[in-house]
């Protein structure tokens, strides 16, 4: 429980021991100088691509939804793929792989999060990053935005001990960037590997280069990047080795603030951003779920399940860049919406995918005292995204273009100067209009499901923020394959679940990985104005206030 007055703040996903509380440092030091929710968030997110460069870094994209006192703000801080990008030319570059649809660009690892994947410059988009944290300062911000970054220059220029959860990401990527040659791959040991191998759990690291790079952000408010000294670098590196960045494409980039899309469930109202995120999966299948009770014991998994399902179908099907292929109107109408729920039998569906892979990412949410809440995500996608280091500047080029897909009558086929469909997604639930807060659940195809798990275990079994995010999760990819957590067959009940579940034809097998489920953080705003603050027990977070 927090006191009505204090500012709170609830970390992205932070992991080992002290290093988890840096982010939460840098958030609380700029809440102390004065600053607002915003300027907490944008500290912290700076922090975060230097603490954990696996999940997420300057080269990536960023989503925001902002409560400002009295509405909500959308920010799409995505970027689109090079004008040079085309269909022809990923067929040329891949042999041809992906000719008769459905495909994705790039295909994917299959492994876990941290493992390396798909590399190189064809699968770079623009990064949205700096852009987006200058644009969120700009309509939101109270401190001056060069200060916001003093905490995250410190930690590159000093260095700072790595946390064990992400010292085992790192080792992973590393040992999966072995099998990358060319020179774009040149600078990426030097940077993240300097004596051949990823920094150890407790090992001090620095990047001397990254500071550089973010105090040109700071001090140009993100014209270094897209028009200035970085952009250069940028350009000139692409150049030399076989990229299609290039000066305009990098001039040519914005942000573009959206209004966020919502659907009721059953008092509240669940908030997600248009495409090109996948949030739509979420909002589709809480919207489902709202025709049935979820008082109907071992078939409310079930329902789930198959919601989430149907949820996935049409994301998949519709979501792409919408200044490209706008998605048809009504797919969230009560209507359409009763129509999928009629699609739900007792049995478990046999259901088509085009799941991307799971990459790392970084989740936080912030709120002051004022009632102005954030809700903010960011990500390279797969780690360390591309493998391509800009040199001289220590930071890692996002691969998002793995989202698009080749087969031609599809409206997310890859192209010039689009966005790919993006994993990422922030959410936010409001009761009868009523700010409740920010919440989030990172994982690739597991965000859209943590979505609709984190907001049932809140509205229908009424839990607080920590014991909705504490509740064991499940995990569909394809098919009829379900993956469930431990905690879940043991608890009450949890064999005759099970077993339930698997009568109806889920193939239900208990997963040894843990990180399969994703990692969350919330924050709910109560009535009196204190707030109620949950972080992901999974692995090492916190969350703080003063």
């Amino acid at each position: 429980m927090i006191h009505p007055r204090q500012p709170l703040y609830a970390p992205a996903r932070c992991r080992g021991h002290q290093p988890a509380r840096w982010p939460v440092a840098a958030g609380l030091a700029v809440l102390r100088r004065g600053g607002n929710a915003v300027d907490a968030a944008l500290a912290t997110a700076s922090t975060l691509t230097v603490v954990q460069p696996p999940a997420n870094d300057i080269g990536g994209d960023l989503f925001a939804i902002v409560w400002d006192g009295e509405r909500l703000h959308g920010l799409n801080a995505s970027g689109r793929s090079p004008v040079g990008l085309t269909r022809g030319l990923v067929l040329a570059a891949t042999g041809g792989r992906g000719t008769e649809p459905p495909d994705a660009l790039g295909g994917g690892t299959g492994g876990r999060p941290g493992d390396a994947g798909p590399g190189g410059w064809l699968p770079v988009t623009v990064p949205g990053v700096p852009a987006g944290w200058r644009d969120l300062h700009e309509r939101f911000g109270s401190l001056p935005f060069a200060e916001l970054f003093a905490d995250a220059i410190g930690y590159a220029e000093r260095g700072h001990p790595v946390s064990t959860a992400t010292a085992s990401a790192w080792s992973r990527a590393v040992a999966g960037h072995a099998g990358l040659s060319g020179p774009e791959y040149a600078e990426f040991g030097r940077v993240f590997a300097p004596d051949g191998r990823a920094p150890r759990a407790g090992e001090r690291w620095r990047n001397p280069d990254a500071a550089l790079t973010l105090r040109l952000i700071a001090d140009s408010r993100a014209e270094e990047f897209y028009r200035g000294r970085i952009a250069a670098a940028l350009t000139d590196h692409a150049a030399r080795t076989g990229g299609l960045l290039t000066a305009a494409d990098l001039a040519q980039h914005a942000s573009v603030w959206v209004d966020p899309v919502s659907v009721p469930y059953r008092d509240h109202e669940v908030w997600e951003l248009p495409p090109n995120g996948q949030g739509l999966a979420a909002l589709l299948a809480l919207g489902i779920l709202n025709g049935f009770d979820p008082a109907e014991g071992s078939r409310w998994p079930h329902r789930q399940i198959e919601a989430v399902k149907l949820g996935f179908a049409d994301a998949h099907a519709h979501v792409a860049d919408p200044d490209h292929a706008p998605v048809p109107p009504g797919l969230l109408s009560p209507d359409q919406l009763a129509r999928r729920r009629a699609r739900i039998t007792e049995a478990a569906a046999e259901r088509v995918t085009d799941a991307p892979e799971r990459g790392g990412t970084v989740y936080l949410c912030t709120a002051d005292e004022s009632g102005m809440m954030v809700s903010l995500i960011q990500s390279t996608y797969l780690a360390f995204g591309s493998h391509v280091v800009l040199p001289g500047y220590g930071f890692a080029l996002q691969n998002r273009g793995l989202g698009f897909r080749l087969d031609v009558g599809h409206p997310n086929v890859v192209g010039p100067a689009k966005r790919p469909y993006h994993t990422i997604i922030p959410g936010f639930l409001t009761r009868q209009g009523v700010p409740v807060g920010p919440f989030g659940v990172m994982g690739g195809h597991m965000q859209p499901q943590g979505h609709v798990q984190l907001v049932s275990a809140t509205v229908d079994a009424g839990l607080d923020p920590q014991a909705a995010l504490d509740a064991p999760r499940w995990y569909w990819h394809a098919g009829r394959s379900l993956l469930v957590e431990e905690q879940l067959t043991t608890g009450p009940g949890g064999a005759a679940l099970v077993a339930d579940l698997r009568d109806r034809g889920h193939q239900v097998t208990v997963a040894s990985d843990p990180t399969v489920f994703g990692y969350g953080q919330a924050i709910w705003r109560r009535a009196d104005g204190g707030f109620v603050v949950g972080s992901e027990s999974r692995v090492d977070g916190a969350a703080a206030g003063f």
